[in-house]
């Protein structure tokens, strides 16, 4: 995240917390209460957005994780079927040798 989403996200939290506290005066609440009622809320939200971050990083469902994950399936999907090209242009003769020499690097 760079400085400025950082910003926007601190600037949405602090209008997020102005417009509850308008919400709970417009519904009926005195001042002391409509402020603690709109700071009660947004610490929920805060908590429950941590706490869903937290549940990503442990299950590994992180959006960066993901993208690794299919940029790695793709590289070696890729890398797979250029050695299978490069294998079937290879004489039969060489592809049989580099077969028995896989077979006795098995054992």
């Amino acid at each position: 995240m760079t400085r400025l989403g950082v910003i926007q996200l601190g600037l949405g939290v602090f209008a997020l917390g102005g417009l509850g506290y308008l919400v709970f005066r417009l519904i009926g609440v005195n001042g002391g209460s409509a402020g603690i009622a709109s700071e009660a809320l947004l610490v929920l939200i805060v908590l429950g957005w941590t706490g869903s971050y937290l549940f990503r990083v442990v299950s590994g469902k992180m959006t960066f994780m993901e993208q690794r994950k299919r940029y790695r399936k793709a590289y070696e999907d890729l890398k797979t079927s250029e050695l299978q090209e490069r294998f079937a242009s290879l004489p039969k003769d060489e592809q049989i040798r580099l077969m028995k020499e896989l077979e006795s690097d098995k054992e």
